[in-house]
């Protein structure tokens, strides 16, 4: 991307609805980071209503190209599914529902895509040639998929085992918390959840992002394993920078 294009980039997750204006060739803020509580219910009424009101804080229509990070699998801006949202979004077209209201085009992609889009683009992951995975350990277990810096959008691979279990139920951080696993014990479900990773996708790089990543030094050099293993450089603003950049790059007209 040559130059510096400002986008704005906003990330609507469970618990907050996060948002600034980012600069797009560095990947950083150029705004401080705003939030606010997610409605609840999350209805499109009660989201339109916070995206627009985003918006305009960070001067509306003039910010740039907007992106959302939104908390569903989206194919062509609409919700394929709702997750931590209002039920009346799936099926709904987000993309179409966000520009008409606040007047322009809006681009969407899944927010887990949208943190990996980061880190791929400006973090962890800049420059690395083969297949990398962001896998985001937090309430759940979330990823995101790259082949040679290509986004395979909406990929789940949270659902794979770890001893009898999806992913999600051994190593989210929630599970550790809850169960007060040592971090020698979580290490190694980690370690058999990368060793399945491994067997369906063969990654050169697997980012782990998510909350818990501040404390990598606390279980990362207890993992072995065949792909490289890196901590996301984000973090909670992964998912801002990741829709401002595909809104930036959807914008930018063909070569």
């Amino acid at each position: 991307m040559s130059g510096s294009t400002v986008a704005f980039g906003l990330d609507i997750g469970g618990t907050h609805v996060k948002w600034a204006l980012v600069d797009t060739a560095t990947g950083e803020l150029v705004t401080p980071r705003r939030d606010v509580d997610t409605p609840h219910p999350a209805t499109r009424a009660a989201l339109t209503e916070v995206v627009c009101g985003a918006l305009a804080s960070l001067g509306g229509r003039e910010s740039g190209p907007v992106g959302v990070a939104f908390p569903a699998a989206v194919r062509h801006g609409v919700a394929l599914t709702a997750h931590n949202i209002d039920e009346d979004w799936q099926g709904a077209d987000v993309a179409r529902t966000f520009g008409e209201a606040i007047g322009c085009p809006v681009s969407v992609l899944n927010d887990g895509d949208a943190a990996g889009l980061a880190e791929v683009r400006v973090g962890a992951g800049r420059g690395v040639e083969g297949t990398v995975v962001l896998v985001t350990l937090g309430t759940g277990v979330g990823t995101s998929l790259f082949v040679d810096g290509r986004l395979v959008p909406n990929i789940e691979l949270g659902g794979l085992e770890v001893r009898g279990k999806p992913a999600g139920e051994r190593i989210a951080n929630s599970v550790r918390k809850r169960k007060k696993l040592s971090w020698r014990e979580w290490a190694r479900d980690i370690e058999r959840y990368i060793a399945a990773l491994d067997r369906v996708a063969r990654p050169e790089l697997v980012i782990f992002g998510g909350g818990v990543s501040k404390r990598s030094h606390q279980f990362l050099p207890l993992i072995r394993s065949r792909p490289r293993l890196a901590v996301a450089r984000l973090r909670n603003d992964a998912g801002i920078v990741g829709a401002a950049l595909r809104a930036a790059e959807l914008q930018r007209p063909p070569v």
